[in-house]
């Protein structure tokens, strides 16, 4: 082992270290915000991996994309919207607590047999000439441009609905006229008799 495998090694051990710490953070931590921030350091660990794995387009799309934009989003809709109400406790919890472990034991079963069953020898020679970043560009204007445009029309579609419904809470309740309370106006006489008897 030289001291390039040893620094890889070292990195990954720490970045895994802090992903798995900041995902327990994530789930375990009685604050939204909290767990809002600690999502943004599960991104920032992902991108580690992904520089790691010399995937450094992937490893800058995570952090502008994920950390950058999605984890902001979330943080300023948690402080938005986070509202101050009594926790009311639901009659079938325990039920739903029996149902999401079945679910998420059932997921990390499947995921360990595709990490077994996965051959990860990788070949040592790097290849050589191309870039990943041209690659991908290429790929998107050419085979994946008609998702990709897709994609962009439902993010603007998602923020719009977002800005409507942010929205919705300022807009004052409509009034019908029958409720409208307006003081009838004083005839002039009474106007000015009032000023001469004030004077």
């Amino acid at each position: 082992m030289n001291l390039a495998e040893g620094v890889q090694i070292i990195s990954f051990g720490v970045l895994a270290v802090m992903l798995i710490g900041a995902a327990l953070g994530v789930v375990l931590s009685s604050s939204i915000v909290y767990s809002a921030f600690l999502l943004g350091g599960v991104f920032i660990s992902i991108a580690g991996m992904y520089l790691l794995l010399n995937a450094d387009f992937v490893a800058a799309a995570q952090v502008l994309i994920y950390v950058g934009a999605v984890n902001v989003l979330i943080l300023f809709a948690i402080m938005l919207v986070n509202k101050r109400q009594n926790f009311a406790p639901f009659p079938s919890a325990g039920v739903r607590k029996v149902l999401t472990g079945v679910v998420s034991i059932g997921l990390f079963g499947l995921l360990s047999a595709m990490v077994l069953a996965t051959p990860w020898a990788y070949s040592t020679t790097p290849v050589a000439g191309e870039s990943s970043i041209v690659l991908i560009g290429e790929h998107f204007f050419s085979d994946f441009l008609l998702p990709f445009e897709l994609a962009s029309i439902l993010l603007l579609m998602a923020m719009v609905g977002a800005i409507i419904l942010a929205r919705r809470e300022y807009l004052p309740d409509q009034v019908s006229q029958s409720t409208v309370l307006t003081l009838p106006e004083r005839p002039r006489e009474l106007v000015s008799a009032g000023r001469d008897s004030q004077e």
